[in-house]
């Protein structure tokens, strides 16, 4: 048998070699360990980020009721995240800014009524029949260019009150007939923006520019503001209010005076100035009750 070989199993290994065996056996455990490493912080940075995420909705929650101890009016922490809009869809906390905030009731904090206009008027073309027992006043309505308001829908709503049976014409001294244009008039209802308003109806009073209406000679001037918005002092629908500014201002026309609120829970006037105050009576806008009862109060000095 040659020197140097043996029949029998491989010896042990020499210090060199163990030493290269425990170098491999090291880098694979560094190797292993840097894997593990890598797949633990691919998995924390899927998970984390979408955890934090806000969710996104096309509508606006309901808030969460606050508990006692908790401030309502607290700011929300700066942690908390809005939610994000959807793609082509404004987000939900930012207002429309073609639309007027909103206010309590349901109406508009900013008015969308023209205040100013051309002050050149267009004429009704309706006519009516005669209402009421007294010779008929006749009358015709306009309304300046650029108001919104239809001048023949404007006159269909006027005669509707004028021919009221809680109306003037509930006493049988008199009556009223609506005209188109062209022709001769007894008196004219105008629809006009408020400064136009102001104008015809030489307003100075601070508090009232703007806001009112008036008849001024044979022209009852209706403010567009007040017939398309009512009067905060006027709890019922605007059409009723439009009623309330036709009674008070042709009243005018045929000689009534102001009067004032009769006793506290009572209907107001409708020759009371109600836009300035209730004085505890109820707002009304007619001239008699159901019953054919005038609704008086006492004279105005």
């Amino acid at each position: 048998m040659p020197a140097g070989h043996s029949t029998g199993r491989r010896s042990a290994l020499g210090p060199r070699a163990k030493r290269r065996a425990e170098r491999r056996r090291r880098l694979r455990r560094t190797l292993l360990g840097s894997a593990a490493v890598v797949a633990v912080s691919a998995t924390a940075y899927a998970i984390v980020p979408l955890d934090d995420a806000a969710p996104v909705s096309d509508s606006v929650a309901a808030p969460a009721a606050a508990s006692p101890s908790q401030d309502p009016a607290a700011a929300p922490s700066p942690s908390a995240s809005p939610a994000s809009p959807a793609a082509g869809q404004p987000s939900a906390a930012a207002p429309d800014p073609g639309a007027a905030p909103s206010k309590p009731g349901g109406g508009s904090s900013a008015s969308t009524v023209p205040q100013s206009g051309p002050g050149v008027f267009a004429a009704s073309s309706r006519t009516g029949q005669p209402q009421g027992k007294g010779p008929a006043r006749r009358w015709r309505i306009e309304v300046e260019e650029g108001s919104g308001v239809d001048a023949n829908a404007a006159a269909q709503s006027v005669e509707a009150i004028l021919g009221d049976p809680r109306g003037w014409i509930k006493d049988p001294a008199y009556g009223f007939q609506l005209v188109g244009a062209g022709q001769p008039v007894d008196f004219t209802v105008k629809i006009a923006t408020p400064k136009t308003t102001d104008r015809l109806c030489e307003v100075v009073t601070p508090e009232l520019v703007g806001e009112t209406n008036c008849r001024a000679g044979h022209t009852v001037v209706v403010n567009l503001k007040r017939w398309q918005e009512g009067s905060p002092q006027f709890k019922g629908p605007v059409e009723e209010y439009r009623a309330l500014i036709v009674n008070h201002e042709v009243g005018h026309e045929i000689g009534r005076d102001h009067e004032s609120c009769p006793g506290p829970g009572k209907p107001a006037p409708a020759m009371m100035q109600q836009i300035k105050g209730l004085l505890g009576c109820q707002a009304n806008a007619w001239p008699f009750d159901g019953n054919g009862t005038y609704l008086s109060g006492p004279a105005v000095p």
